[in-house]
């Protein structure tokens, strides 16, 4: 007796979270139009002082205007219904776009490195009044995008991406605060290549943080939560009549989308469909996966027939 049971969840997994998808596309487009706009007033103030800590920040925020043009896109391509070319819908695009702007975060790093030695071999001649202003502006205007996208799900990588985008932008922002009042009192120039070196150190682990995490999830990756020989075992341990589990494979669509499937060997005598159930309950209650296909066997397994 050979039985797949497939879980009847398209429906589920794509109403799973969509407030939550709502919430955090409006937030993520309010904060890209708030940094997508200071970004061309930080821009002028660099070039005008000379600060390439501001410019940096600048950089900095243009790409986070992207990436928060990325992460929006994102959410809205995400709550596109199932079709036949894409079974599972379109969530995978947030981890892509969450990996887009983990890769963005360490090439900017990179750039903010780059420019930061060469100023540090030949320091220019800073504007230190117009920098400070500039910086203190583009603090608040961060600090209000941070609150716009911390009131969003932060468990989603998207989201996590672009909250890292704009911690960044806050970091960025405080150094040239620091640099320009070093250099309005000290006259001490190199303070702003230094503090952004010390911006870049911060963001680079973040960026390899977003960029590993999304890359394990878009290689078909196990939830750091669930390993597949424990559930196995765990599994047989609950529901006596499960003789064995083999084929086990259990993956992540998104960060908050695992998925299962598996084979269970059973008695001829068991009743597949109450074992099934019993199953189910069990991955939802212990591990919160709520899509898995299962298929129940009492005579060998399919894939591998006696000879």
């Amino acid at each position: 007796m050979h039985r797949d049971h497939h879980s009847h969840s398209h429906g589920a997994l794509h109403s799973h979270s969509g407030g939550h998808d709502h919430l955090n596309e409006r937030r993520t487009f309010f904060a890209m139009l708030l940094i997508g706009g200071f970004m061309l007033i930080e821009v002028a103030g660099g070039i005008l002082s000379g600060s390439l800590a501001l410019l940096a920040d600048a950089g900095h925020m243009l790409t986070d205007a992207a990436a928060l043009a990325l992460a929006f896109s994102a959410f809205r391509i995400s709550r596109r219904p199932h079709d036949r070319g894409k079974s599972f819908g379109y969530y995978r695009f947030e981890v892509i776009a969450a990996f887009i702007n983990g890769l963005a975060l360490l090439v900017l790093t990179i750039w903010i490195v780059i420019e930061a030695l060469k100023r540090i071999a030949s320091p220019p001649e800073v504007m230190a009044g117009p920098m400070l202003a500039v910086a203190i502006v583009g603090l608040l205007v961060n600090l209000v995008a941070f609150r716009l996208i911390h009131g969003a799900d932060r468990n989603n990588l998207n989201i996590r991406a672009a909250l890292w985008h704009v911690i960044g932008d806050i970091l960025g922002s405080i150094a040239a605060i620091i640099a320009a009042i070093v250099i309005l009192y000290t006259g001490w120039t190199p303070i702003d290549p230094l503090l952004s070196l010390l911006v870049a150190g911060l963001l680079i682990r973040a960026g390899w943080s977003i960029t590993r995490r999304t890359l394990h999830i878009l290689m078909e990756g196990a939830p750091d939560h669930i390993d597949p020989e424990t559930l196995a075992r765990e599994l047989s341990n609950e529901i006596v009549q499960i003789c064995d589990v083999h084929h086990l494979h259990v993956w992540l669509l998104t960060a908050e989308r695992p998925l299962l499937t598996m084979h269970i060997t059973i008695r001829p005598e068991d009743r597949a469909d109450d074992v099934l159930l019993r199953v189910k309950d069990f991955l939802a209650k212990r591990y919160g996966i709520t899509h898995s296909t299962i298929q129940i066997e009492s005579d060998g397994c399919a894939d591998h027939p006696p000879r």
